[in-house]
């Protein structure tokens, strides 16, 4: 459900995520992605690792079947263990995002240094709706754009187009969806190319530690708050279950 391939010099890995149902984010994406990532850390050459969805969209997020109460206990921790991995490889990471980019799809792109996107691209965190929350972007996304936008993502759960996540800062590069790959390519070309693969190894590890830090100190006060106090709650239960019933949540506000 990943699919990996390098350019001819094997400077650059490109990652495909490849699920039918809106490139979801299953265990098994999370394992394929996490293996990869363990093999592009023994070599030295990967200036570059993409990650893009297969089709019209990024990802519609994580699977909400996995995120029912007897699952998410297993599926969070390793969809975290998987942010904190993107955060450490050793080279640089970007997201090449067309169509709808949600839910654990963004905050997959959260942790990676660049977000290359498709001008039609929207991004957002539906997970209120749900009656839970994003955890791995409550830690993210306030570092990347600030405490006001993040609130306003997180809290509302609307989604918003790519042009203002880029003028947010987010999104390094905005191109037509027929003419991103090409434009990838250029600024890849351009910028990282002709460096050092050692130099930008180290960079990226630089100008991650501060971010790194913070995510390591905050995502496991998250997770429990997540697990062990918001999933003992009757409406993040029927959230998920009235999702999955295809009807209308009936909250408690409990």
């Amino acid at each position: 459900m990943v699919n990996v391939r390098f350019n001819r010099e094997q400077t650059r890995a490109c990652f495909t995520l490849s699920n039918p149902a809106g490139n979801v984010i299953t265990g098994s994406i999370v394992s394929a992605l996490r293996a990869g990532l363990e093999s592009i850390a023994q070599n030295p050459h990967v200036k570059l690792v993409t990650i893009e969805g297969d089709g019209v969209d990024f990802s519609f997020g994580a699977s909400i079947p996995e995120h029912a109460p007897d699952r998410i206990g297993e599926a969070l921790p390793q969809m975290h263990a998987l942010i904190e991995e993107m955060l450490e490889t050793p080279a640089v990471t970007a997201a090449i995002v067309r169509g709808r980019c949600l839910g654990g799809g963004f905050e997959l792109a959260l942790a990676c240094d660049f977000i290359f996107s498709a001008d039609d691209a929207t991004f957002g965190l539906p997970e209120i709706a749900l009656g839970v929350f994003p955890p791995a972007a409550a830690a993210l996304l306030p570092l990347r754009v600030g405490v006001a936008r993040a609130s306003r993502a997180i809290l509302t759960g609307q989604s918003r187009p790519a042009s203002e996540w880029r003028e947010a800062g987010l999104v390094e590069l905005l191109a037509p969806a027929a003419a991103l790959e090409s434009e990838v390519d250029r600024w890849f070309a351009e910028h990282l190319a002709p460096r050092s693969g050692a130099a930008l190894r180290f960079a990226a590890a630089a100008v991650r530690a501060g971010l790194l830090a913070q995510v390591r100190a905050t995502l496991p006060l998250l997770e429990r708050l997540y697990l062990e106090d918001l999933m003992r709650t009757h409406d993040a239960g029927e959230g998920i279950a009235a999702f999955l019933e295809k009807r209308r949540p009936v909250w408690t506000d409990q």
